[in-house]
């Protein structure tokens, strides 16, 4: 076999190009299927079927990916909180990423986590640690798990507000304050 009809087969790392083009798709708001992702990454209709099966695989994958983002999001440039602004700095992060990404927020969030997908498995619960941990270093002497889903719940739910509109808001500085401000009634933060 030449080396330009081995080339033609073999595509290098076919799954980090195929999930960059869905990502690439998604976030510019388009609709993605298989087909489009193989035309996306310039590979056959049927390459994407190697590493994912169908549709829901491809998007587990990217939810995945996404989950892994905004844990490095959470952790840019700050260290672990040690108080309650610093669990407010952390809600803002976590809105801030999904205003900035979301079309894959919404797909990280609106489907049930595949519990067959390792990967997505594995992702989810480092954010939700991380969160435990945040938690229960600032509130030692309360319930990590349940703090760290109230508090998971408030910074998601005001993401949502702010992407359906129902928080209008002039700018991420706005935005930015509302999510303090919100938390600091909650945790009571002074």
């Amino acid at each position: 076999m030449s080396t330009s009809a081995k080339a033609s087969y073999h595509h290098g790392d076919l799954r980090s190009s195929l999930l960059k083009a869905a990502m690439g798709l998604l976030e510019a708001g388009e609709p993605f299927s298989l087909r489009a992702i193989a035309r996306e990454a310039g590979v056959s209709a049927t390459a994407p079927y190697r590493h994912f099966t169908d549709r829901d695989a491809l998007e587990s994958a990217l939810a995945a990916q996404g989950l892994r983002d905004l844990k490095d999001d959470l952790l840019a440039g700050r260290e672990m909180p040690t108080q309650p602004s610093d669990l407010a700095d952390f809600a803002v992060a976590y809105v801030e990423f999904g205003l900035r990404r979301p079309e894959l927020f919404r797909l990280m969030f609106n489907n049930a986590c595949d519990e067959g997908n390792a990967d997505r498995v594995q992702a989810a619960e480092e954010i939700r640690e991380l969160l435990r941990i945040g938690m229960g270093t600032v509130y030692p002497d309360g319930d990590a798990d349940d703090l760290a889903t109230g508090g998971w719940a408030l910074a998601h739910g005001l993401a949502y507000l702010f992407l359906d509109g129902k928080l209008p808001a002039e700018s991420d500085e706005e935005i930015a304050d509302r999510v303090r401000t919100a938390f600091s009634a909650v945790l009571s933060i002074h």
